[in-house]
């Protein structure tokens, strides 16, 4: 897998701007350094020894504080300081150390590094503050010459950098863990929230967050979808700038028609998203600083697992609709043998859907019980056609043979486990409430809530619709034969979510269907 960063600096001076934004070799991030002393000139001299400070081509940025209380504000205002140079005697002798306390304890802020400062040793002494605070240096301010500054702030700084990796690179190898027993388990959520999962793990292996300028990081993740490239997942801020539009169209360019990305950011890189030898889409990030090669091979190793993960819900998205394809065959195969209920599976489809969401089932499930109700006569195919299209009353023997169908179906369902909901239906949906019912006679509150629904919209249907042996109900008889029959021949709770169903008016134009099926 190639992985394409930005172009050559010649190429890049030939781009100095994209959407006139930004310059891609300026520095966009500072260090935060938190100066806490109730002298100004202090302060003023802390600014004017270190203005040309510069490391990892960041500059500093000065917050400044006259007292503990000034500096506990910063400190909540601005959780990414790197530094803080604290001065022990302010409004109390002891002010600088019970700030640093408050730091390391309250906040529970352990990266960023403090340095004490005082005028006063003999109020704090060195040995004492060093074994009884967690502070990373200890200077007296008679000492701190321009140049001692200097190499003070340069050692804090570069030890808070090193913290921050490792601490990205802890929450980095806790996301990727925390995700490798559900990535693949790609049915139960939508191919959004998956993709930002991807991108979440991205931005751990970049040693990234979104907290702290070591830790800002851009990124998309796009697809093709149905011959379109679409975004599937961004961060926050990211797709709102001005300059993602040209962003995609460079990326899009690069991975799709080979062409040189010569407008991003110094530190930009695209990977591709391959299926079968062949892009499919492509991720982008905007790290703040170069990545190691250690990182980058990471990063290569995921994209590509990314890809497989996609390729492996494309596929899972296919089985299900080959799934689909086979209980929508099988379902008109049933129809076919019994002509006189045309169209009766897609309308108990719908009711079963219906009536399960109004019962309080998710609709991902609803819908799986609808599907799985238009098996529910599968089993009418083993049942001589004179009897199913015999227009008057069926004789005891022939009533014996109908009744078969519901075990019949049962067994050309129970071949495959991924239809056993199905077969649950199939041999259940003519039991009753009172156990009154075929084949087994079963209390119908021992069976599976799908099972019920299904008994009561299949006679509802079935009143209303056209048969060989009567002519269509109207509705409200139909209605009024379902509520006669709970508590004997149907589950009281269905009925009456069934009955909400319809006063809801939503299934009006399917009912209207049933009465337009004739033979």
């Amino acid at each position: 897998m190639k992985i394409i960063r930005n172009a050559p600096p010649n190429q890049d001076k030939a781009v100095a701007k994209v959407s006139g934004e930004f310059s891609l070799l300026s520095p966009r991030f500072t260090w935060k350094i938190l100066v806490v002393d109730d002298e100004a000139d202090v302060r003023t001299l802390t600014r004017i020894s270190l203005r040309d400070f510069s490391f990892a081509n960041r500059t500093l940025e000065f917050i400044e504080a006259g007292s503990a209380g000034e500096a506990k504000e910063m400190l909540n205002q601005h959780p990414d300081i790197a530094v803080a140079l604290i001065d022990v005697v302010m409004e109390s002798p002891d002010a600088g150390l019970k700030l640093v306390e408050y730091i390391r304890m309250e906040q529970g802020n352990k990266l960023v590094r403090l340095v004490i400062r005082t005028g006063q040793p003999g109020v704090a002494p060195e040995r004492y503050v060093i074994d009884h605070y967690d502070i990373d240096d200890y200077k007296d301010k008679t000492e701190l010459t321009a140049s001692r500054l200097y190499t003070t702030l340069r050692s804090a700084i570069k030890a808070y950098r090193d913290l921050q990796v490792i601490d990205a690179n802890r929450q980095g190898l806790a996301h990727v863990l925390q995700a490798t027993p559900t990535i693949y388990q790609l049915g139960c959520g939508s191919l959004s929230n998956f993709f930002n999962g991807m991108l979440i793990q991205i931005i751990g292996l970049c040693q990234l967050s979104n907290t702290s300028h070591i830790g800002s990081l851009d990124g998309v993740i796009s697809i093709i979808d149905h011959d379109k490239i679409e975004v599937q997942a961004y961060t926050d801020h990211f797709i709102h700038q001005p300059r993602f539009k040209e962003i995609h169209q460079q990326c899009i360019r690069a991975i799709f028609f080979s062409e040189p990305a010569t407008g991003l950011r110094e530190q930009a890189e695209v990977l591709p998203l391959i299926i079968a030898n062949q892009p499919v889409g492509y991720i982008y990030i905007e790290p703040i600083e170069c990545l190691s090669e250690v990182d980058r091979s990471l990063i290569h190793i995921f994209a590509r697992q990314c890809s497989q993960a996609l390729e492996n819900h494309q596929l899972h998205d296919n089985i299900i609709a080959s799934f689909e394809s086979a209980v929508d065959m099988l379902a008109e195969i049933a129809e076919y043998k019994d002509k006189a209920t045309g169209g009766h599976v897609n309308r108990l489809d719908f009711y079963t859907k219906a009536t399960a969401i109004a019962m309080g089932i998710e609709p991902n499930q609803a819908m799986l019980w609808g599907k799985a109700s238009r098996l529910h006569d599968v089993g009418k195919v083993g049942v001589p056609d004179y009897i199913l299209a015999k227009p008057g009353k069926l004789s005891p023997e022939e009533f014996e043979i109908i009744k078969k169908h519901t075990t019949l179906g049962a067994n050309i369902l129970g071949h495959d486990a991924a239809f056993e909901l199905a077969r649950q239906i199939a041999l259940h949906h003519h039991e009753r409430w009172d156990g009154k019912g075929y084949l087994d006679g079963i209390l119908a509150k021992e069976l599976p809530l799908v099972t019920r629904i299904v008994s009561v919209v299949d006679v509802f249907d079935a009143l209303i619709s056209w048969r060989p042996y009567k002519q269509p109900w109207t509705v409200e008889q139909a209605r009024m034969a379902i509520t006669e029959g709970a508590g004997s021949q149907f589950d009281p709770d269905v009925v009456s979510a069934f009955m909400q169903v319809l006063d809801s008016g939503e299934i009006d134009n399917t009912i209207q269907l049933a009465g337009k099926t004739f033979q």
